[in-house]
C-alpha cells in the first residue's frame, strides 16, 4: 500500500469537485459502508441521500463529480461507489498520522479504533510532558516533543492530530509545518495561522454544544434574554437623568483582586 508522502492521487481541488461536496463523500461513505456490510448489491439515490442526511437531487449532482450517474431502474453500485469514494479521498493508500498532545483528549484519539480502519495509520504519539514518555499509550509509546520534527521525518508523516491546550496549539503547529506537515487537524479551541498550501480542519465540541444549545432554547420558544415577542421593551431614562460614576475597584478576595468579568 503507498503511504501518504510519496504517492498522492489527483485531489479534489485538481478534479473541479467542490469543497462542500467533498465535506458530504464521508457521509455517502459512511453509508455506503454500512450497504456493503449488509450485503445490499445496489442502492437508489433516495435511499442512500435518506441514510446521508442530505436530498437526493444534491446527491446525484455531488456524484456527478465523480462520474458517476447510476442505472436507471438500478440505482448505485454499491461496492464500486465504495471504492470511487474511498478513492477519491485518497482512503486508497496508507497516511500516517501524528497526535500531539496525550491529555485526556490525546488518548481517548489515540484509543479510536476507526483511524486504522479508513486508512489513517497512527505513526506517534507525542507529548510535552517528560514523564509521558515512553509510557504506552493504545500500544504506542509516547515520546518527547523534542522529538518532533525526526518523527515527522521518519514516517513520513502529512498529517497531524492537535489536542494539546490552547496556549500551546500555536506553536506546536508552526513545528509541524516548519517539520513538512501540510494538513492539521485541531481540536484545541483557538484559532491557527498557517501558510498558504496547508489545510487545517477545527474541531471544537463547545461550539458544537453552544449551537444545539441555541436550537434548544428555540424548541422551548424562549427569547435570548427570556423576553416575550409581545413584551414591551423598557424605556432608557432622559440623557439628563444618566449620571456616570467614577469606575468602582474590584473587591480584593483571598485569591486577590475579583475581575470584573470573570473569563469564560
Amino acid at each position: 500500500m503507498a503511504t501518504g508522502r510519496n504517492h498522492r492521487p489527483a485531489t479534489s481541488r485538481s478534479r473541479g469537485i467542490p469543497e462542500a461536496t467533498v465535506a458530504r463523500l464521508p457521509l455517502y461513505l459512511r453509508a455506503l459502508t454500512a450497504l456493503s456490510e449488509r450485503s445490499v448489491p445496489t442502492v437508489s439515490s433516495e435511499e442512500l441521500a435518506a441514510a446521508a442526511g442530505v436530498n437526493s437531487a444534491k446527491l446525484r449532482k455531488d456524484f456527478s463529480y465523480l462520474g458517476s450517474y447510476g442505472t436507471r431502474g438500478v440505482g448505485y453500485d454499491v461496492e464500486y461507489l465504495v471504492y470511487q469514494i474511498s478513492r477519491e479521498l485518497g482512503l486508497t493508500q496508507d497516511w500516517p498520522v501524528v497526535i500531539v498532545g496525550i491529555g485526556n483528549l490525546g488518548a481517548a484519539l489515540a484509543n479510536y479504533g476507526g483511524f486504522a480502519s479508513r486508512g489513517f495509520r497512527v505513526a506517534a504519539l507525542i507529548d510535552a510532558d517528560p514523564s509521558l514518555a515512553g509510557k504506552p499509550v493504545a500500544g504506542i509509546a509516547v515520546q518527547h516533543t523534542d522529538e518532533l520534527e525526526t518523527i515527522i521525518s521518519e514516517n513520513g508523516v502529512s498529517i497531524g492530530v492537535i489536542a494539546t491546550p490552547a496556549g500551546a496549539a500555536q506553536q506546536v503547529c508552526d513545528r509541524l509545518v516548519a517539520a513538512g506537515i501540510t494538513s492539521i487537524l485541531n481540536f484545541a479551541p483557538t484559532v491557527l495561522s498557517v501558510p498558504e498550501g496547508v489545510d487545517v480542519r477545527k474541531v471544537d465540541l463547545s461550539i458544537e454544544l453552544q449551537i444545539l444549545a441555541f436550537h434548544e432554547q428555540r424548541k422551548a420558544g424562549e427569547e435570548p434574554h427570556g423576553e416575550d415577542e409581545g413584551a414591551a421593551h423598557p424605556v432608557a431614562p432622559p440623557a439628563a437623568t444618566v449620571t456616570k460614576r467614577p469606575a468602582k475597584r474590584p473587591e480584593s478576595g483571598p485569591d486577590g483582586d475579583v475581575p470584573a468579568v470573570m473569563p469564560a
